[in-house]
């Protein structure tokens, strides 16, 4: 099978044929039929979160299951499925605290990856998944079937942008009606998060982005405000939207050391703040630890959203369904594995809100 793998650090990826190994106890063949590109691909080709290679790296897919080992139940060839990187054993202390991202149990695919090049050479199945490739073989509980009449090619967003930034918002905390909110970041995740202060009844939506045209987009899925956080008034206009006491929730969406210190100063006493993107390692955030306890604020992280596969990736798809949550038009281009490196350069100058590649 084809694949687009990172061999050195920030230099463009490479397509090659590789093997991939048939599905072990508890794991799933899928051909995919498209993976769209996240900035967590970036920065790991880019080595801003170290690791190894050669990898290929992609974990926002969708296919068409192949084959399953032995010990898989609820799958099935033919099942039309999304493929996060989410893999969880569901027995230990995190799983049954239904924390499946923090999930601490060792998979065989964590020991051995299924890939490999023509030489013989282990590829590194980066985040679980190794989804810039024409199929992928990961665990099962990172795989969930959807509907058929939901396009595969739309469907693969759900994988990661959607589950992340929708689920900080309605699984990571929980918004009480009418609260005011701040949405730091409107890429594709940040969007998300947009639509998922909509589904959760949020009075007051405030966009902040450095592009303008970021912030239109962020009107059209459902901001009712908007400011240019490279305006150097940029707080005190968000201070004004809500009558000078801030915001209750501030999402931080995108992975910058200054937006992440900078959200501290959007919140109202007792508001929180949730980072949801992430810096490459490293990076040190500074905040006023008394000004927070003195105002009973708080600052929590989010990872993938505190997402349940099984049960966010259905109650996703049932919503685009029913018109309740916009997906198409997240995506921005279509581009074949080809073209990979042309899609990923297009993320990085900020042109996409999602960027898909089409198997």
């Amino acid at each position: 099978m084809r694949a687009a793998v990172c061999r050195t650090f920030g230099q463009p990826l490479t397509i090659e044929e590789l093997h991939i190994s048939d599905p072990g106890h508890g794991e799933v063949k899928v051909k995919l039929t498209a993976c769209a590109i996240c900035h967590s691909d970036i920065t790991l080709a880019t080595g801003g979160w170290g690791g190894n290679l050669p990898a290929v790296y992609g974990h926002e897919a969708a296919g068409i299951v192949v084959s399953v080992g032995p010990g898989v139940t609820g799958l099935q060839s033919g099942d039309h499925v999304v493929v996060t990187l989410i893999r969880s054993c569901g027995h230990c202390h995190f799983c049954t605290q239904a924390i499946e991202t923090q999930c601490d149990n060792n998979f065989n695919l964590d020991q051995q990856s299924p890939l490999s090049d023509k030489k013989g050479q282990t590829i590194v199945q980066g985040l679980n998944t190794g989804a810039f490739a024409e199929q992928v073989v990961v665990e099962q509980s990172q795989v969930c079937a959807i509907p058929h009449d939901i396009p595969l090619d739309v469907a693969c967003i759900l994988a990661c942008g959607v589950l992340t930034g929708f689920g900080a918002v309605t699984n990571t905390v929980t918004i009480k009606p009418a609260s005011t909110v701040a949405i730091v970041g409107c890429g594709g995740v940040g969007i998300n998060s947009i639509q998922g202060a909509v589904h959760s009844g949020a009075s007051s939506i405030i966009a902040l982005d450095l592009l303008d045209e970021k912030l239109t987009l962020a009107h059209q899925f459902g901001a009712t405000h908007s400011v240019n956080s490279g305006q150097p008034n940029c707080v005190e206009q968000v201070l004004a939207l809500t009558d000078g006491r801030g915001v209750d929730y501030v999402f931080v969406t995108v992975g910058v050391k200054a937006a992440i210190e900078q959200s501290l100063s959007l919140l109202a006493k007792s508001g929180t703040a949730v980072i949801v993107g992430m810096p490459a390692s490293g990076v040190l955030a500074e905040f006023d630890p008394a000004a927070l306890a003195a105002n009973g604020q708080s600052l929590i992280g989010s990872k993938m959203g505190s997402a349940s596969v099984k049960r966010d990736i259905p109650k996703l798809a049932a919503l685009y369904q029913s018109g309740d949550l916009r997906l198409d038009e997240l995506i921005s281009k279509r581009y074949v594995l080809d073209e990979i490196n042309e899609a990923i350069a297009s993320v990085k100058r900020g042109e996409a809100l999602r960027n898909v590649v089409i198997f």
